[in-house]
């Protein structure tokens, strides 16, 4: 069991090191950047769904080619538009989570990985549905790039997918407050992300 402990202690270290340096770049999230690596610790595997007190998740700010757009999701449970992602369902590298997710959910080929740093957390309750009591996402965000095809196909878990406008989305007070926040860093509005890593 020491043995089991020690090598997820060591899969998680990347992912604790991403925090820490988040931390270091948003100060504004750096309390919930280590309630993130506090989670790691927890003895119930916080990378599986089952894990109802909270579960990490993967999302990605899935922009266009040239960088001036957003692909969203009308996300069918929740009748919200949200950025695209998912459940880690055991795996704990969330970049490649949001990669996954990014794909399975607008159905484009030729994404990639932006960069490697965490773009944003953010930590929300999910509501009770059906059998799944409500629960937390500790959701870790990261950048994906559209290659040269944006014709999405609308999966089982969308109403609908659309292409905004980054500039528009950051100025929309009726968006959801975490794209705001996500729009604002990506234009460099709050010097957080800059121009450099886009």
């Amino acid at each position: 069991m020491l043995e089991t402990v020690a090598t997820l202690a060591l899969l998680d270290d990347p992912l604790r090191e991403l925090l820490r340096r988040h931390a270091l770049e948003v100060p504004v999230q750096g309390a919930l950047a280590d309630e993130f690596s506090t989670l790691l610790d927890d003895p119930l595997n916080p990378f599986l769904r089952e894990r109802l007190e909270g579960h990490f998740t993967g999302s990605a700010w899935l922009v266009s080619a040239d960088g001036q757009r957003i692909l969203l999701t009308h996300h069918r449970k929740l009748d919200r538009w949200l950025q695209l992602g998912g459940h880690a369902d055991g795996d704990r590298d969330l970049a490649r989570v949001a990669l996954n997710e990014a794909e399975e959910e607008s159905g484009l080929s030729g994404l990639s990985l932006d960069d490697p740093a965490i773009f944003d957390l953010d930590k929300h309750w999910i509501p009770e549905r059906h059998e799944v009591p409500g629960h937390w996402h500790y959701d870790v965000r990261f950048v994906i790039r559209a290659g040269a095809s944006e014709a999405f196909a609308i999966s089982e878990e969308s109403l609908a997918l659309a292409w905004r406008d980054i500039a528009q989305l950051a100025a929309d007070p009726q968006a959801d407050a975490s794209l705001q926040r996500m729009a604002r860093r990506w234009l460099g509005s709050d010097g957080r992300w800059p121009s450099s890593r886009r």
